[in-house]
Order: structure tokens, then C-alpha cells, then sequence
């Protein structure tokens, strides 16, 4: 099997490393080759539970070399369906080459030297040697779910190490309980210093969501997947409401993720993370929803399972099925990649939601000196929010004809918003726009990233100050005075990410995205997905396009704001995305100027 996989150069290579590799005696004779590969050390991994695998025929498997191939010429798509079909044996070395060739394409810190995680962990503990007493774990860690995966005390040390190293250098991660159990599991295939850049992709990872890094995403996440529960597992829930009607439902799915990381046998775990190393958190969501369906269908048939047996406690008695959950991994990934009308812009959009429901509730609750309150009881500013919001632009008040030095000065934030003049509207309009923007980006400073005036008027040059930030907020005025724009969840740059099939994705960006009027009308038009779950169609989900030509926000039937490459001309209409009308009254507009703005600090 092992040389279906890896050739015959490879095969050597790997049986000269088992020498270096400890293995429960009573674990290797089950396989041909040792069942954990641990190059760092030779103490790193034992005592494993004992798994045959089924006898009989099976399918030439792709080896490394095939897919590295493929995610060099950028073919995710095909990767994607390799990953999913490919059921190598747990015993198989490809995964000490797969997993960190998966997480490095999530990288971003492209400029990541030999040797970095190394000064990390002199700076940090200083010395390299791994200490014999307890490692304090970071405060993001779950303590109650530090799976070891059966790591060895020696394994453990190690991964209390890469945890501690990674939060040194990631300090924005204030809450994150599956980045340890992740962490034990990439020990048993590579060494530490491979398994910590492993981790650095996952949790820089911008395109792909891998690893949640505060109690918000946290808890967004599983409100996320009990309302994707309540369409894709109906059933299940419906009948766990039915039995335990007194017991909430938010209780069961808080645990969702422990159903596979600390329920799930080792076997059917591994294979879920060569997916899931690739594909991001949807392939659990999917996962779940089948350990979910099937969990129903076994209370329906099992008295182990009955309503009796499990009423007091459904999210224990979840775990306990998983442990020995009746299907194998090839059927639990093939019934979890079947599920219909689970797309990624429906995750994305039920996603949004429950976060943006949850930040109108209360302001995040960081414990930062840094971060004030963005709104007094109201509804207008603070006086640090009004700081911030001196730094915001000039469109609004700039007068016709008005060339003085004092005009770059106002545009810097130099002034107090209170000494701006307008002929086209009243300061109350900057305050009204900070009050539309989502409430964690009031905690930045805005920063003048590109103006008409000052950089040209010039697409290139839009894109090469703008590009790389997220959000951004674009401000225009027209030759008529009209004022409008749009917030911008999502970079510029998108526009050139490919999708898994190799085509550039014609629209981009998420549901956070909105327009706004600022005179004559002053209106704020979101996504229409926000005010319901029900699937709008494709028409409804196109927040930005650009290439080299034109710059859209909204489509469907009509396009919001659609600027031409000159950023002279442009025109708005009626759109499903927003369902607004046209911004400007008669449809076409010539640009005065148009302004984009970044936030210091995300």
C-alpha cells in the first residue's frame, strides 16, 4: 500500500526514519509500517488505540508528488476531489508531506525564514532545550480540552510549546480551544518546528476560516451551525426539542466541535483533516450535520440511544456515539460531501448574520484599554469616537472652488470636525455614517488610503493604495453634489483570487458589505440577505467586481456603483444585492471626488 503511495525512492527514505519513531508494539502489528511519524523526536508519540483495516481490493491512491503538482499549477478544485476520495491508511507517510504542503498554501507571511520558529522559542523560553517542569499554557487555550491524541509527556511539552510561541507571536488570538487538539494531531506527522508553520497558515489563513481566535467567532460559530442544523438536520432537531423540551437547544451545539475532536476514533479524525487542512471549517460543519442525522437514525432504532437514556445530557450522549460511530471514514466524509444546498456563500451568509445580530446586541468586551465604547446611550459618538472621526474625509465639506493650503490640512484631520464648513450637508452626516459602520471598526483610526485629488484619478493607482486593505470605505461626490458610497468588507485584491476550478471569481466580498446616501437622501441600504435565512439566489450575493476596466459594488438587474477606469464617469441603479434605489436621481453621475478610506490597526 505505502508504495502505491510514495515510489520506490520515497519508500526508502521513510522505512530509514523508522528507527527514530516509538510505537506501541501492540499498535505496529497491525501495519506494515509504523503508524506515527514524529521526526523531531523519538519519544513524541505512543500508546495509540489498534484499528485493522477491512481487507479486500482497493484503488490506486495519488501520491504527494500528484498533488504538489496540482496546487502548483493551482488546480484546487482537482486537490479538493483527491482529498476527498483518497482514503490513505492512518499508517501512511504521505501525510508528514501532505499536511504542511496544505496549510503553506494558506501562509502569509511569505517571508517567513529558516530557523524563525527556533529564535521564536529562545525568545520566548530562552533556551531552545524543552524544559522538564509544566509549561504555563496561554489563557486562548481551553484547559478542559487539551486533547493529546496519545502524545507522550515528551509530545505534550512540545505542544505546550508551539501553543505558547504561537500566541507570543500572534497576540490577537484571545480565545481559541481546537488549536491545541489541532496541534497534537500535526505532531503525530512532522516535526514541531513544521507543525508550528502548520498552525501560523491556518490562523492567518485570509481567504478560508480554519481555526476560530475569540470567544465572537467562537460563538458565532456554533449559532452558525445550529441554524444550518435546523435546515440540513431538521429531524434530529426537531426530535431533540421533542424529548427535552425544557433543555435548550444552544446548550447541545455549544459542543459541536468537541463531537469530532474529542468523540471521533483517531482514524475517521485523520482522514476529516486531510480535507479539512485544504477546504477550511466547512468540511466539520458538514461533518457534524452527518454525525447529527445519524445519531437520530440510531435513536430511532437503538435503546441505547433512547429518549430515556439521553433527555438529561444530549450533548454527552453525542460524544459517547461518536466514540463508536457506525460507519467508517470513507462513508462519514462521503455522506457529509453529499449534502446538497450547503454552498459556501450560504455558510458565509448565515454566518454574517449571527455575528452582526451579536455585535447589535453589545459592544465587544475586549478588556483593551485601547478599545472605548464606540456610541453613548444616544446614538451619537463618543469623544473618542469623534477623534476618530475627524480623521475622516473632506468630501463632505469641502466648499466649491475651495484651493487653499487649509484644503490638504482639513483632508489630513488637522481641523476639528466643528470648524469644517459644507454648503452640501451638516456634520451630523459623519456622525450618522460612523453609527452604519459594523461596531468593531469603530475602534480604529480611518486613514486616507486614495484620493482623486491628491493621487489621480487613475484605476492602477486606486489599486495599488487600496488593494491589500480590508475593509475600506468609499466616499464619492458628484459634479452635482451628490453624496454617496459604500462599505467594503472585503480587499480589493480578490479580484484576482482564483476559485478551486482556476477561473478569477467574477464577484467577491460578503455580506457585511452596504451602501449609503448621504445627500440629498440620507439612507443606508444593506444586503437583503441579512433579514432572513432563505436562500435569495446568486443575484443577491454580488457585493464587488473589478478588473482593470471598471470598479461594481451590487449587482442583479442593475448595478449600485459602477465606475469607469478613468474614475471620471460612473452610474448607479436599482440592484438586488441592496434593493436600493438609484443613488444619485438621474442614474449617471460625473465623479468630483472620490475618496477611500482604511482603518489603522486590523
Amino acid at each position: 500500500m505505502v508504495g502505491k503511495v510514495l515510489g520506490i525512492r520515497d519508500l526508502e527514505q521513510f522505512s530509514s526514519r523508522r528507527s527514530s519513531v516509538y510505537v506501541d508494539p501492540e499498535c505496529e502489528k497491525f501495519f506494515e509500517l509504523p503508524l506515527f511519524i514524529a521526526a523531531s523526536s523519538n519519544d513524541i508519540t505512543t500508546k495509540c488505540q489498534c484499528w485493522q483495516f477491512s481487507p479486500g481490493k482497493e484503488p490506486a491512491l495519488r501520491s504527494f508528488t500528484e498533488i504538489q503538482q496540482l496546487l502548483q499549477q493551482g488546480k484546487k478544485h482537482i486537490v479538493k476531489n483527491i482529498l476527498r476520495e483518497n482514503s490513505w491508511p492512518i499508517n501512511s507517510p504521505i501525510r508528514s508531506q501532505l499536511w504542511p504542503q496544505l496549510c503553506a498554501q494558506h501562509l502569509t507571511k511569505s517571508n517567513v525564514l529558516d530557523g524563525f520558529y527556533w529564535e521564536m522559542v529562545h525568545q520566548v523560553f530562552g533556551t531552545t532545550e524543552l524544559s522538564e517542569k509544566p509549561i504555563m499554557l496561554p489563557a486562548f487555550v481551553d484547559a478542559t480540552h487539551c486533547l493529546p491524541y496519545h502524545l507522550t509527556g515528551t509530545g505534550r511539552s512540545v505542544a505546550d510549546r508551539i501553543v505558547n510561541v504561537l500566541g507570543y507571536d500572534c497576540p490577537d488570538i484571545t480565545y481559541s480551544p481546537v488549536l491545541y487538539p489541532i496541534t497534537s494531531l500535526l505532531l503525530h506527522f512532522m516535526s514541531e518546528e513544521e507543525a508550528y508553520l502548520c498552525l501560523a497558515g491556518l490562523v492567518g489563513s485570509k481567504e478560508k476560516t480554519f481555526i476560530n481566535q475569540t470567544k465572537l467567532q467562537h460563538e458565532v460559530t456554533w449559532k452558525t451551525v445550529m441554524q444550518i442544523a435546523k435546515k440540513h438536520a431538521k429531524s434530529a432537531v426537531a426530535y431533540f426539542q421533542r424529548i427535552c423540551p425544557g433543555q435548550k437547544l444552544e446548550r447541545v451545539f455549544m459542543d459541536w466541535c468537541w463531537w469530532i475532536l474529542a468523540g471521533l476514533p483517531f482514524q475517521h479524525l485523520v482522514r476529516i483533516m486531510d480535507c479539512y487542512f485544504h477546504e477550511g471549517i466547512k468540511v466539520l460543519y458538514r461533518v457534524a450535520l452527518v454525525i447529527l442525522n445519524l445519531f437520530h437514525k440510531e435513536c430511532q432504532s437503538n435503546n441505547e440511544w433512547s429518549p430515556d437514556n439521553i433527555k438529561n445530557d444530549i450533548g454527552n450522549a453525542l460524544i459517547k456515539f461518536c466514540k463508536k460511530i457506525p460507519v467508517s471514514p470513507a462513508k462519514l466524509l462521503h455522506a457529509a460531501f453529499s449534502i446538497r444546498g450547503l454552498s459556501t456563500q450560504y455558510i458565509s451568509r448565515i454566518f454574517i448574520k449571527t455575528e452582526m445580530l451579536l455585535k447589535s446586541r453589545s459592544v465587544l468586551n475586549s478588556g483593551s484599554k485601547q478599545l472605548i465604547k464606540s456610541r453613548s446611550s444616544d446614538n451619537l459618538p463618543t469623544s473618542q469616537s469623534q477623534v476618530n472621526i475627524q480623521m475622516m474625509s473632506h468630501t463632505l465639506t469641502i466648499r466649491e472652488g475651495e484651493k487653499s493650503p487649509g484644503h490638504r490640512a482639513i483632508a489630513m484631520g488637522v481641523y476639528p470636525i466643528h470648524n469644517l464648513k459644507s454648503q452640501v450637508c451638516k456634520n451630523e452626516d459623519l456622525f450618522t455614517l460612523w453609527s452604519w459602520l459594523p461596531v468593531r471598526i469603530t475602534m480604529y483610526q480611518p486613514v486616507l488610503l486614495y484620493t482623486t485629488e491628491e493621487h489621480g484619478c487613475s484605476l492602477t493607482t486606486f489599486y495599488v493604495r487600496v488593494e491589500q486593505h480590508e475593509p475600506t470605505l468609499l466616499m464619492i461626490k458628484t459634479c452635482n453634489n451628490e453624496v454617496f458610497g459604500a462599505y467594503c468588507s472585503s480587499r480589493w485584491f480578490e479580484r484576482n483570487v482564483k476559485d478551486d476550478k482556476g477561473q478569477r471569481q467574477a464577484y467577491f466580498g460578503t455580506g457585511e458589505t452596504f451602501l449609503f446616501s448621504l445627500y440629498p437622501e440620507r439612507a443606508k441600504y444593506p444586503w437583503v440577505g441579512i433579514e432572513g435565512d432563505r436562500d435569495l439566489g446568486h443575484s443577491s450575493e454580488l457585493f464587488m467586481a473589478a478588473d482593470s476596466k471598471m470598479i461594481t459594488i451590487g449587482g442583479g438587474e442593475g448595478q449600485a456603483i459602477w465606475m469607469d477606469e478613468n474614475i471620471r464617469f460612473g452610474k448607479t441603479d436599482s440592484c438586488k444585492t441592496f434593493n436600493n434605489p438609484p443613488l444619485c436621481p438621474s442614474g449617471d453621475f460625473e465623479i468630483r471626488v472620490l475618496e477611500v478610506y482604511g482603518f489603522v490597526g486590523i
